[in-house]
């Protein structure tokens, strides 16, 4: 099958295509096959991609997706209020049912906002049948993903394993600050040995007496490499960023989580002096928005309030050719360039928001969202066409999602109407 988009600007990520103010992509048999101003395709179906800005899908690299039915609750919530009332008042209460609802609708979401490759962070690993669930509903919403399981048993974590093979997994460590340094040493052994990525949160806010250097325990005992994502990592010191940055690590960088919730300053700036790409990420629903343009958006308001760092070009980069090194993905996707998966998101360049587009690379970041998004194209299938989701019944999943979300709140006795501030005990 062969499919050709004509006559797009196109934003590549790829150093040697660069960007063009007007061009074609080919893809064949979901791949890119050709991206040039020009390009003869007899027989291809033709997608006029005309006002359109073309680039590669956004990487998500951290988001707890199950708790998407909570969407906004959060907003004003501390992280230890977060922590209290997701895992501790309303987790207990969900069933696999919800799990599953849960990450399908926040799966589509993110696809349909852009986000054709997403790291699910799953800790709502109470029972096996939640992780059935979750790798369920990833199966059945449109786009690349990747079941990162934070599960407490090296035994659920190897069944699990044999379900999802290659790169489909990563293992969520439960990490120094929530666990002794001997089980974060033997969860990575047990990574290792079954050929996964690790992610792991670590940063030093107020979070009842934490180690205060998560990163120096790991790198002292050989468990940092390149196959590392250390989440948020805000507040830790100069030489713990040295270390991640010899260890060859990556870090997802969540700036409205970390901002509202209490984490500190964003450490995008920091880790890109110590030669750190940091990636970026959504964190979770209820209390930030689910798509990449405000991710972005606020990463670079932040940084440049700073210290005038950053460029809107390394912003973008974050977004997508840096995620996909952080899942260990960039030789599949994350640019547009031949070979990879043809991965694709088409933006509105004549939405009255954003037009006339002179810089498309300013323009996306600066003001990007998700209203523009038109198109999605995943390993080349089309999953969103003309502003619309295809094969997703919307009206239906949203009736579920809200049947399960007010059974949740009523088993826990808490209401949803941004009245509930939870109590620390």
């Amino acid at each position: 099958m062969r499919t050709l988009l004509r006559g797009g600007i196109v934003v590549s990520m790829d150093p040697v295509i660069g960007d063009l103010s007007r061009g074609d992509v080919l893809i064949e048999d979901g791949r890119i096959a050709a991206v040039a101003v020009t390009i003869d395709a007899a027989g291809a179906e033709v997608v006029d991609a005309s006002g359109k800005i073309v680039l590669p899908g956004f990487v998500d690299t951290h988001r707890h997706t199950w708790q998407t039915a909570f969407r906004g609750i959060g907003a004003d919530w501390t992280f230890a209020q977060y922590h209290a009332a997701m895992h501790g008042t309303l987790r207990p209460h969900y069933l696999p049912a919800d799990v599953h609802l849960g990450n399908l609708l926040g799966r589509v979401e993110a696809v349909g906002s852009g986000v054709t490759t997403m790291v699910d962070w799953f800790h709502c690993a109470d029972r096996p049948e939640n992780a059935d669930a979750a790798i369920e509903a990833l199966r059945e919403a449109p786009g690349h993903s990747i079941f990162c399981y934070g599960a407490n048993s090296q035994d659920e974590i190897t069944r699990v394993r044999a379900q999802l093979p290659g790169d489909d997994m990563m293992l969520g460590l439960r990490g120094p600050q929530r666990a002794p340094m001997d089980d974060v040493a033997a969860d990575v052994a047990l990574a290792r040995e079954l050929g996964l990525r690790v992610s792991v949160h670590a940063h030093t806010a107020a979070d009842g007496g934490v180690d205060r250097r998560p990163i120096a325990g790991m790198y002292d005992r050989g468990l940092l490499d390149d196959r590392t994502t250390v989440v948020h990592a805000n507040g830790i010191s100069d030489d713990q960023v040295a270390m991640l940055a010899e260890a060859g690590c990556s870090v997802s960088i969540s700036p409205d989580v970390e901002l509202k919730m209490g984490f500190g300053w964003p450490e995008t700036g920091r880790m890109l002096a110590a030669g750190i790409r940091p990636s970026l990420s959504i964190d979770d629903c209820p209390s930030a928005g689910g798509d990449m343009f405000s991710t972005m958006r606020t990463a670079l308001a932040v940084q440049r309030g700073l210290d005038g760092g950053l460029t809107t070009r390394d912003l973008l980069e974050f977004a997508t050719l840096d995620g996909a090194r952080a899942c260990g993905l960039d030789a599949r996707t994350g640019s547009i360039t031949v070979g990879k998966d043809a991965d694709l998101v088409l933006l509105d360049a004549e939405d009255p928001s954003v037009f006339p587009v002179g810089d498309p690379v300013g323009t996306v970041v600066a003001a990007g969202h998700p209203g523009l998004v038109d198109s999605v194209f995943v390993a080349g299938e089309a999953v969103k066409r003309n502003g619309r989701l295809l094969g997703v019944d919307l009206p239906a999943l949203r009736a579920r999602v809200l049947a399960s979300r007010d059974r949740i709140a009523a088993a826990a006795g808490v209401p949803v109407d941004g009245s509930w501030t939870p109590q620390l005990s």
